[in-house]
């Protein structure tokens, strides 16, 4: 991928809305202008079109999202530049913006959100078919002044150095910004990698407590079902694309700043090697990380439970390029950012022995990475 003299923290001051910025543990890229918008929604023709649209326009990758809502399609875009550096965390300066929301409101209410966990614990033990269904709740957030996304990045990046920062232009003015643990999927060659994390509880303030959360969601049977199925399901998508597989037996802990996830690094080598990461990538998308499982049944529920589109929430933000190479990334910890209006998202992995309560203070928890942010907490 092209790079030039300016280091990440240069390329994440230099962002406007509109750009693609996406900063990872391992680089940083910022995509600007545009020359092409690229919207097939059927997975091999949306491949084949952005893959000849970057040899034709002789940028080095095209970028953007994949959404969760099925009915809209995606949006990949073939830049006029594209920039490359290094890491950007511990480089960007980090001072917390103070701002204050003219206007919060849940949507849905916390007690509504628990309520609707409950009926769809009863779905899951009454349809021996249905295996886990994914329950998002969001806040809706209003303010004086247009979100100002330039200053929101630094903040999510050092909040967030072992995931991916990301703001994506969704057109007509809305921006998806984001700060997420997941690696759905990244090329190098013939190699592939994905990192489904699944099976998640809040961390605490005490080190040695904290600790303790960590080992107890790693021996916890209804978090290593609900871990286990999204593996299955990675590795069975995974498979007709490549010759071997390897899968590590159990899964490890990762962290974020406010929560402890389940981890399983899936590694395999592409038996074609014309198979890019995009197409891989909308093969694996939605995972039952996002979505549940089987996902018809799963996008069902959702659809009754859930009060509100997710739009390109769970969905993927990513880039790809000329050989197939690429990176994507799951869309969690993000908020859909319009003018004034920002709505956040969270959501959890519901199975036949969730508790209600506990479902709602991890998406409490989850919220905190962009809360932070902005200077603010949900009570």
């Amino acid at each position: 991928m092209a790079g030039d003299d300016a280091g990440p923290r240069t390329l994440v001051e230099r962002y406007r809305p509109g750009d693609f910025l996406l900063a990872g543990p391992a680089s940083t890229l910022l995509a600007t202008g545009c020359q092409a918008v690229v919207t097939e929604s059927h997975a091999e023709e949306l491949a084949a079109r952005v893959g000849k649209l970057i040899l034709d326009s002789g940028v080095p990758v095209a970028v953007g999202v994949l959404p969760f809502d099925d009915t809209l399609d995606p949006r990949l875009v073939i830049p006029a530049e594209v920039l490359s550096a290094g890491p950007a965390h511990g480089l960007v300066p980090a001072a917390v913006p103070h701002t204050v929301a003219a206007s919060v409101t849940p949507v849905p209410e916390p007690a509504a959100y628990a309520r609707a966990v409950a009926a769809t614990v009863a779905d899951l033990r009454t349809d021996p078919d249905l295996r886990k269904v994914v329950l998002a709740r969001a806040v809706d957030l209003g303010f004086a002044d247009p979100v100002d996304i330039a200053a929101l990045l630094p903040g999510l990046i050092e909040a967030n150095p072992l995931g991916y920062t990301y703001a994506a232009d969704l057109d007509a003015g809305r921006t998806l910004l984001g700060a997420s643990p997941e690696l759905l999927l990244r090329r190098t060659g013939t190699t592939v990698l994905s990192n489904p994390l699944a099976g998640s509880v809040p961390r605490v303030a005490d080190p040695a407590a904290d600790r303790a959360v960590g080992e107890a969601l790693l021996a916890s049977a209804k978090d290593q079902g609900e871990h286990r199925v999204v593996v299955e399901a990675v590795v069975e998508t995974l498979r007709p694309f490549c010759r071997n597989l390897t899968v590590p037996p159990t899964p490890s802990l990762v962290e974020t700043p406010s929560v402890w996830h389940l981890s399983t690094r899936i590694t395999g080598e592409l038996i074609d090697p014309d198979v890019s990461a995009l197409r891989l990538a909308a093969a694996l998308h939605p995972t039952p990380a996002v979505c549940g499982t089987p996902a018809a049944a799963a996008r069902a529920a959702i659809a009754h439970h859930e009060p509100f589109d997710r739009g390109f929430y769970s969905g993927v933000v990513g880039w790809c390029d000329a050989a197939g190479d690429g990176e994507w990334i799951v869309a969690i910890r993000c908020a859909e950012v319009d003018d004034r209006r920002m709505r956040l998202f969270a959501g959890a992995g519901i199975m036949p022995d969730s508790v209600p309560e506990s479902e709602l203070a991890e998406t409490t928890a989850k919220f905190h990475t962009l809360l932070a942010a902005l200077g603010m907490r949900l009570n």
